[in-house]
């Protein structure tokens, strides 16, 4: 086995398609659109590249790949953190201790040659698309969250990675019988009573404007969260483009204080990775016309962010949002995901789990001191 530089166009092709031989045999395992996979390598269509320094590893074993890793910083989060952390990510090995030693040593090495500090992952180029699978393997991943086998956990350990931060997510079920508790519904109509805060849905007339209040909203309400970092305008822009092939205005929301000013929003995303998994990653020649024709029937949907301003924080807001999503969004047939929640943020899992929010999956994130 060999570790390689990818440096040519057709070492970025291996590196990209790799997954889909690893899992080719995995049921719970979903392709993701080849298109939008290409992308994330690509300085035009990927902004976050722009303050992102990085080098991509394979590893070979005769003419095969059967491994690969990225190993990366960012220097406008590094910035913000006022830490000095590489990152890891797009991490697939065999269930072989040495060649998962060989990439995690070849992405540690280059951190370390670039002055990094510690070493934490797995991290993406894609917002919020973080994390180990760690509990949960089932059912399959929702819209741009990852996947693994268990045993990636076991190798990432035996390197001497440790634990820095889980994950929550929880999952309501129409199917199961779910029903909003009546404790949410007293509180939130006291919510809109005492503050005048009432609730609307995204105006696509008005698309890009909407975008700048979400921006504002999130820079200033999740500054402090563990592992978030300020969003810029580009980056923003081009999560917007892309997020609107799929959003569904009922399923994004806004919160206004009694001056229509935006003071919080929540955004569930239907869940393509079901028509995904039946086009296997493929919008040739074919796919495009399940995808078309199969958007409208989804009733399954991640719920892919929710902010409320700092001078609203405790105030019900939060909870005046999920009662708004669920009444734009429910039916017999819905299923939501709520991916994901920081394992510390104490008022935030508390208010989901009084939504009577089951428990469903842990995703795991690492880090090792590199000094």
């Amino acid at each position: 086995m060999n570790i390689r530089l990818v440096s040519t166009p057709a070492d970025l092709k291996k590196f990209i398609y790799l997954p889909y031989s690893i899992y080719r045999n995995d049921p719970m395992w979903v392709p993701p659109l080849k298109m939008e996979l290409n992308g994330q390598f690509n300085n035009k269509k990927n902004p976050t590249l722009d303050h992102t320094v990085y080098q991509l590893f394979l590893l070979k074993e005769g003419n095969s790949v059967i491994g690969r890793i990225a190993a990366f910083y960012d220097t406008l989060a590094n910035d913000h953190w006022r830490e000095k952390v590489g990152l890891f990510g797009y991490y697939e090995s065999p269930n072989d201790p040495e060649a998962s030693m060989m990439l995690l040593e070849a992405a540690s090495t280059w951190l370390r040659e670039h002055g990094m500090k510690s070493m934490r992952g797995p991290w993406s180029f894609v917002s919020q698309e973080w994390g180990m699978v760690f509990e949960g393997f089932e059912p399959h991943p929702v819209i741009m969250a990852p996947y693994n086998p268990p045993y990636y956990n076991n190798l990432l350990t035996d390197f001497g990675l440790k634990k820095v931060k889980d994950l929550l997510c929880y999952y309501i079920s129409g199917k199961e019988g779910y029903q909003i508790p009546d404790r949410i519904l007293t509180l939130t109509d006291h919510v809109t009573e005492r503050y005048g805060i009432k609730v609307r849905q995204v105006n696509m007339r008005k698309y890009e404007e909407d975008v700048q209040h979400v921006i504002e909203i999130s820079n200033h309400s999740l500054m402090n969260n563990w592992g978030y970092a300020p969003v810029t305008q580009d980056e923003a822009d081009a999560l917007a483009r892309d997020l609107k092939q799929v959003i569904r205005p009922e399923g994004v929301l806004f919160a206004e204080d009694s001056n229509n000013q935006p003071i919080g929003f929540i955004i569930a995303l239907p869940d393509v990775n079901i028509i995904f998994k039946k086009i296997k990653g493929n919008l040739f020649p074919f796919g495009w016309y399940k995808l078309v024709t199969g958007m409208p029937k989804l009733k399954s949907y991640r719920l892919f962010a929710l902010a409320v301003s700092p001078e609203y924080h405790g105030k019900g807001v939060d909870s005046l949002l999920y009662r708004a999503l669920y009444n734009s969004l429910f039916s017999k047939e819905l299923w939501l995901e709520i991916n994901y929640v920081l394992e510390d943020n104490d008022v935030m899992n508390n208010a989901i789990i009084k939504l009577d929010a089951k428990p469903l999956r842990r995703y795991r994130i690492y880090e090792k001191d590199l000094e």
